[in-house]
């Protein structure tokens, strides 16, 4: 999300409009329907997930505990267990 300074981009006629509602505060304006994006979209977060999920879950196969995965991922073993419980990527 990026900020933009209503005065540089929008008329000067719909600026005093919004003022009049909003006078000097923050207004988020959502996007339109059907240009949103999904999460991880932007970046590799979604792809680097995806891989971590699927080491943790191999590793639990070759016999590392739930705790064991928590302490070397940094992950809660709550959180291990919901991507041991999961079908992502199966």
């Amino acid at each position: 999300m990026g900020y933009k300074a209503a005065a540089q981009v929008l008329p000067e006629d719909l600026l005093l409009a919004v003022q009049e509602y909003i006078d000097g505060e923050y207004l988020y304006i959502p996007r339109k329907e059907g240009s949103r994006r999904s999460w991880g979209d932007k970046t590799e977060n979604r792809q680097q997930t995806k891989a971590r999920n699927w080491e943790i879950r191999r590793k639990r196969q070759e016999g590392f505990s739930p705790r064991q995965l928590a302490e070397a991922y940094y992950l809660s073993p709550k959180t291990v267990y919901k991507i041991l419980a999961s079908r992502e990527a199966e």
